[in-house]
């Protein structure tokens, strides 16, 4: 490890570091526009000069120069004070002063670092040059004259997201950031460049002139549009969530999120359920909430209720309907609403053990009924990643346009039980193998096989260096599916056992992808939060909170449990699930051990203690291949349209515009009529 010395101060860096990380390891702050530490380094933008010695009379940008024994650099030299003084002003000749009326100010880069690091003056009285606006799609809004080649946008998309939609044209004064041929963006994590972006150049299209970031209350919580548990941050303003942002995970999203996680969020305040609603004479009719638990109540169901869980929903939410469905002396629950009826007795089976970070280090991967870019886009890019160290990859189902090079092995789920022999000596040969099973894969039967894979290829070993390798994994595509496995949301054989059961009363917890005419001798009580396809089918609907406006506990496809707070309070007359949950109980008159949401979070982790606890859940060691096991079938991935799989995204007008234009090619306003 060489030594280097920062402003005085002497210390040992990694080998391979650069100079601008050896001056971050010393504490001392270095500007920079084009950098990042997820990107490769481009050294265009010279914002980060420092003074080094030994080496050449001149400052020298700091990103693209090794650490090396012996080096004495210096960040706050007359000399690199001017070079920097001199660099900001030459970003600032063709820079509009936009920044009343732009999206970016008070979270700008160029803003703070001109007050930080430039002249406070300038000396230029040339016309500004002016850049015409580019089209990039209903969710990324240009004002391209802003933009000061960072190049961090054309970075993401080709090393990030795999997709080279953005480059560069023409040259010096001349050269325009754009989308070839001026078309929209259209991979799934295209808006993670409006965070790149140093300036305002690229900013939100659904969020311009909404609000400025100092007006927004910001609130930590957890993305529900898939199973990846995204961290993400709620920015609002009085009761409305008004953004969505990333926040940096290195073990989940790293710092990206998904279109989709980022921009259903206007969906929250339409079409949503802000009062009780009973079904009189086939039509539904807005009642109080004493009418509609007094009609839940004359139902009388005795132990003839069951529950099922949305995909969205929180494991306090469950845990709340599993103890007054228990109450009552039924212990009908199940989540998997498509009728999935995989064993779930071992959660080691039906998780992605190899976690999310650690499929990089995968070097051969078989991926079995899985859609990845649609159903996990941030494992999508973790997956471009292994490929790039030189992973290889097979995909058993239809062909989907993947963003790293793949081969593709048949579209029947059969192939499983005659792979082609050079898969099997890629695996063989392979130190850290890894099959990865969706949700596709496990309708048609084949955990079994897969885990007769996993046993075959030694997926479960000790690595050369003594750390311990788990390639057996299962994606999941719902936020809630992992906790509802934990908590017993899962029949033997599915959804069916509880259609067999004809419950009297079917507690529905947010289940918008659930066949309901199979139900039509139930009671059915809906409690969710929109007024989506479960709603449509409901005799009794008590409104309830989205995932923004509750505390909750998830569980992502890897079994981390992760915590989100409350942003903002659920409109209207609509209440948070557990105290509807524990008001049914009331009218129903049963005990379900707990009256606040303490109480009801210390029962949950008493019950299943791994809830109780941030952080990986320990599921045990991986169960033996069932004999026998066999998978048959074309395999169907299960979702159609990437922007439309939950009811909040379906009441997004932004999502159905991104459907309508990205996916379909329609203009929205045509597609809306």
């Amino acid at each position: 490890m060489p030594k280097v010395t920062v402003d005085g101060v002497e210390l040992e860096v990694p080998a391979g570091a650069t100079v601008l990380q050896a001056c971050e390891l010393a504490g001392k702050e270095v500007p920079r526009f084009c950098y990042h530490e997820r990107l490769s380094i481009a050294g265009n933008c010279r914002m980060c000069l420092v003074e080094v010695a030994p080496g050449p009379p001149k400052p020298q940008a700091s990103c693209a120069l090794p650490a090396a024994e012996g080096q004495v650099i210096k960040t706050d030299s007359p000399m690199v004070k001017k070079a920097r003084e001199g660099v900001m002003e030459f970003l600032l000749i063709n820079h509009p002063l936009d920044c009343p009326i732009c999206d970016q100010g008070g979270e700008c880069d160029l803003q703070d670092q001109s007050v930080a690091y430039g002249r406070g003056q300038s000396r230029y009285h040339e016309h500004k040059r002016a850049v015409t606006e580019k089209t990039m799609g209903p969710l990324i809004k240009t004002t391209m004259t802003r933009c000061i080649h960072c190049t961090r946008c054309v970075r993401f998309s080709e090393e990030i997201a795999g997709v080279d939609e953005i480059g560069a044209l023409y040259r010096g004064e001349a050269m325009q950031i754009t989308t070839y041929l001026e078309r929209a963006a259209r991979h799934e994590m295209s808006a993670n460049v409006i965070d790149l972006c140093p300036v305002g150049a690229l900013t939100s299209r659904p969020y311009a002139f909404e609000a400025r970031p100092w007006e927004l209350k910001k609130t930590l919580s957890i993305d529900v549009s898939d199973a990846i548990g995204a961290n993400i941050r709620l920015d609002s303003r009085g009761r409305e969530v008004l953004r969505i942002l990333p926040r940096v995970n290195d073990d989940v999203n790293e710092e990206w999120i998904s279109d989709k996680a980022r921009f259903e969020v206007d969906g929250l305040t339409r079409r949503r359920l802000d009062q009780p609603w009973l079904r009189k004479n086939g039509k539904l009719v807005a009642a109080s909430w004493d009418e509609a638990f007094a009609a839940v109540a004359k139902v009388k169901p005795g132990s003839s209720i069951a529950a099922i869980a949305g995909d969205l929903v929180d494991c306090e939410t469950m845990f709340a309907a599993r103890a007054l469905v228990s109450a009552l002396g039924s212990s009908l629950l199940e989540g998997r609403q498509t009728g999935m009826s995989y064993a779930a007795d071992n959660l080691a089976a039906v998780n992605f053990n190899t976690t999310l970070a650690g499929i990089e280090n995968a070097d051969a991967i078989l991926i079995v009924g899985s859609h990845v870019r649609w159903e996990a886009p941030l494992v999508n890019a973790r997956l471009r990643k292994a490929v790039k160290r030189g992973a290889r990859v097979f995909v058993v189902g239809p062909q989907w346009e993947t963003t790293f090079q793949a081969e593709f092995l048949g579209e029947d789920a059969a192939v499983l039980g005659k792979l082609p022999a050079h898969v099997g000596e890629v695996f063989k040969g392979a130190a850290r193998p890894a099959v990865i099973l969706g949700g596709a894969g496990l309708a048609k039967g084949a955990l079994g096989p897969a885990l007769a894979l996993a046993e075959d290829w030694n997926l479960v070993r000790t690595l050369d260096d003594g750390s311990a390798w788990n390639g057996f994994n299962v994606l999941h595509m719902a936020a809630s599916r992992m906790g509802g496995l934990m908590l017993g949301y899962a029949q033997k054989g599915g959804i069916a056992d509880i259609v067999a059961a004809k419950p009297k009363l079917l507690l529905s917890l947010g289940a918008d992808e659930v066949d309901y005419a199979k139900f039509s001798d139930s009671i059915i009580v809906y409690i969710g939060h929109h007024g989506d396809k479960g709603a449509h089918a409901a005799d009794v609907i008590l409104p309830a909170a989205a995932f923004t406006e509750k505390a909750g506990t998830y569980v992502n496809t890897e079994g981390r449990v992760q915590f989100a707070e409350k942003a903002v309070f659920a409109p209207g007359d609509a209440r948070e699930d557990w105290t509807i949950l524990r008001a049914l109980a009331d009218a129903l008159k049963v005990s379900v051990g707990f009256d606040s949401f303490e109480e009801l979070r210390a029962a949950m982790a008493k019950a299943v203690p791994a809830l109780g606890t941030e952080g990986l859940a320990d599921y045990g060691k991986l169960p033996k291949a069932p004999k026998g096991g066999k998978a048959e079938g074309v395999i169907a991935y299960p979702i159609a349209d990437f922007y439309l799989t939950n009811p909040i995204a379906r009441a997004s007008e932004t999502m159905q515009r991104c459907s309508a234009e990205l996916l379909h090619g329609q203009d929205f306003a045509e597609a809306a009529e």
